[in-house]
């Protein structure tokens, strides 16, 4: 057994990759203060970038480490902020009689309970409603000059390729948050949103565009798919909130009369512009490892012709219904998944071939 950064590694060979990633993670840490907050972030979006290549878990290790030291900041500055608040109430209280006490007393406990009632209520349905407009508008704000930002180097099997330039319209959001790898928009629905890429699938079911904590999450890529270069089949991820943000109104697509509206919608990634057609809705589930299933979740790359064709055939025979849509080996797919509650682990799925 070989031993790095408290990680146990089976083989010399991961013990190398290992020893290689504690080497990148060494060389970020001095190139950071990890008692300040914004450089907390800087790191870790450095990490979620892809700017370095890593191979073994000392990575999510990592990116959790710098999530607990982000939390253990917030946490100083909330206490320090409270034990404040504190000191100036209590200097005040003594300044007033005991009548005027309760007053102040009966008045601040109403007021904070009706202020956390109302103002986290309407802090959650303004969020929902209006925090994709921002995203919107940032979608199309121009992006000239000095301002103008490329595409990072992608390492991809030892190898560094480089990606085509960033749509315009895209620069404003990239430079926002490198995590952006396109934007997805179904008409008369309101899934109108930014997709996000990271080395996990965990992290933005629970972070925003600007990777603020958030039940709503964000729509994001499946970590082993590639935009560039681009995998067989791209799959996007989002949660079915009751409100119908996020992928709430994917299910729209369980009605064939929606589908007969909606044939077509658009997926763009950064660097370049596409419309999608559906070919098959149907439902599943996330299934144990050991179940010989047909796990849609997996399907990513189809390497042979009979590959690609197996996996369409055991779509369309999930399909809810007949769209008359087939895709042919070479065809670029995206496939759309939230979850879906006729079972345990249930997911409800589009899966859609590129037209343009």
């Amino acid at each position: 057994m070989y031993e790095v950064s408290g990680r146990q590694f089976r083989t010399e060979t991961d013990y190398k990759l290992a020893k290689r990633d504690a080497l990148i993670i060494d060389k970020i840490k001095k190139q950071y203060d990890f008692r300040n907050v914004e450089d907390i972030k800087a790191a870790a979006m450095e990490v979620r970038s892809g700017k370095y290549r890593f191979y073994t878990i000392l990575e999510q290790d990592f990116l959790e480490e710098l999530s607990e030291l982000q939390k253990e900041n917030q946490k100083n500055m909330a206490e320090n902020y409270e034990a404040g608040v504190k000191r100036l109430v209590k200097k005040e209280l003594k300044k007033r009689d005991r009548i005027r006490k309760g007053i102040i007393f009966a008045s601040l406990f109403v007021a904070a309970v009706c202020f956390l009632y109302l103002g986290s209520y309407y802090y959650q349905v303004k969020r929902l409603d209006d925090y994709t407009s921002k995203q919107q508008e940032l979608k199309g704000s121009p992006v000239t000059g000095e301002d103008k930002v490329e595409a990072p180097v992608i390492h991809y099997n030892d190898e560094e390729i480089i990606p085509p330039d960033i749509l315009p319209e895209y620069q404003a959001l990239f430079r926002s948050n490198n995590d952006i790898i396109g934007w997805i928009k179904i008409a008369d629905t309101y899934i109108d949103y930014p997709v996000l890429q990271t080395g996990n699938n965990e992290y933005y079911l629970k972070h925003n565009f600007d990777q603020e904590e958030d039940k709503n999450g964000s729509i994001f890529l499946d970590k082993d798919c590639m935009i560039y270069p681009r995998s067989t089949n791209l799959i996007l991820y989002g949660h079915h909130m009751q409100s119908g943000r996020m992928f709430g109104q994917l299910s729209k697509y369980n009605s064939e009369s929606f589908y007969a509206k909606h044939k077509t919608f658009e997926f763009d990634t950064i660097y370049e512009k596409g419309t999608y057609e559906v070919m098959y809705v149907f439902r599943s589930q996330i299934y144990e490892e050991s179940d010989v299933r047909f796990k849609y979740y997996q399907f990513i790359n189809a390497d042979s012709e009979a590959e690609f064709n197996s996996y369409m055939k055991e779509m369309a025979q999930m399909s809810l219904y007949d769209t008359g849509v087939t895709a042919k080996f070479g065809d670029e797919l995206l496939t759309l998944s939230t979850c879906d509650y006729y079972t345990n682990y249930g997911r409800f799925v589009v899966v859609a071939r590129k037209v343009n």
